[in-house]
């Protein structure tokens, strides 16, 4: 089969791999969508592998595709049919850990207690190609009501904004700042309006900012177009800032303001990778009683709570989707990726 590598500094190949099969805990899923994440783009564009953010591994070059869905078509020996069976559509949570440990076992592999062991799609091979191995526990059932390619968005992107949503406790009555209007800010706001929150939209991007006008955005500001940002902000909520925040743009700068642009007991979540931030810590945190918060994604089970609400509040968030692409068609649908001026695009292996 064709799998999708990174190679770093914006470069990428198409190489030959032989089919997957499973070990004794292990499935093969049959790739129906594998989603483009704006994470990719930092293994796309740099040279340093992913031991750089934390993720641990050996920085090996592998299948990109961290976004996975599909269908099962093999089980390992181990695996009961009572448990999994052929022909099962389903999502993909996208790390292994030791499986047992107190983070393993209520659906945090990530965060496992001996450190994450793989990270599909980054240090272990994921869903840019037409298979995918991956232990069996790492499954979230796609319900028969959302399309794969809704199932792909759910598998990070969406479910990252979800995530993030859940740690704030946002509520209907709360003004909820988003700093970047990529797939993971647009699902914010998709979610954040079918939750009832008051929305403002930030990014340099006109398009993108449209885009999040008709996902739900109450207000929208360009910060390259009018008067400083945190003004505008406190211009909209009577002087006292905004309940909570979130930056999913990886900017200094947009880090900094979604910490300065809240009230009084507010409440800041950072999901981008990479990069830092300069706050002054007395006048920006304690003084206001601030509460920072980091979001590494979602659980496994906080991915079917996501793909749950999705379907429910009949969120069509393949709107997010503005570009598909076949396999042999990577490299143009990353260059175009890459520039960050419209939505999120999707591999069809």
């Amino acid at each position: 089969m064709k799998g999708i590598v990174f190679l770093g500094d914006k470069k990428l190949e198409i190489q030959n791999f032989e089919d997957p099969h499973p070990g004794p805990d292990d499935v093969i899923i049959e790739i129906k969508a594998s989603g483009m994440c704006g994470s990719d783009l930092k293994f796309y564009r740099a040279n340093s592998g992913p031991s750089s953010l934390g993720l641990g591994g050996s920085d090996k070059k592998v299948i990109a595709g961290h976004e996975p869905c599909g269908v099962v078509v093999e089980l390992g020996k181990n695996i009961s049919k009572d448990f999994i069976s052929i022909d099962t559509r389903v999502m993909q949570h996208h790390y292994r850990g030791c499986g047992t440990c107190s983070h393993c076992s209520t659906g945090w592999q990530q965060l496992c207690v001996e450190g994450v062991a793989e990270v599909y799609g980054v240090t272990g091979n994921g869903a840019h190609a037409k298979y995918m191995k991956c232990p069996a526990n790492t499954l979230v059932n796609l319900r028969d009501d959302l399309s794969f390619k809704s199932g792909a968005a759910i598998s990070c992107g969406t479910g990252t904004a979800w995530g993030a949503l859940e740690r704030l406790l946002l509520r209907a009555e709360h003004t909820l700042v988003i700093f970047g209007m990529g797939p993971v800010g647009l699902s914010a706001v998709m979610l954040a309006s079918k939750m009832g929150a008051n929305i403002i939209a930030i990014d340099i991007n006109a398009k993108r900012l449209q885009r999040a006008k008709n996902f739900g955005a109450n207000f929208l500001i360009n910060p390259n177009q009018e008067k400083d940002v945190i003004t505008q902000i406190m211009d909209l909520t009577n002087g006292l800032g905004a309940h909570c925040s979130i930056d999913a743009s990886s900017s200094p700068l947009a880090r900094a303001q979604s910490i300065k642009c809240l009230r009084t007991w507010g409440k800041a979540c950072f999901v981008g990778e990479g990069g830092d931030v300069n706050i002054d810590v007395s006048n920006d945190l304690l003084r206001k009683q601030i509460t920072l918060i980091g979001s590494w994604t979602f659980s496994k089970y906080g991915q079917a709570e996501c793909a749950d609400f999705v379907a429910e509040k009949k969120l069509n968030i393949e709107d997010l989707f503005t570009h598909q692409w076949s396999i042999n068609e990577a490299e143009e649908a990353y260059k175009l990726f890459d520039l960050q001026s419209d939505g999120k695009g999707i591999i069809i292996p």
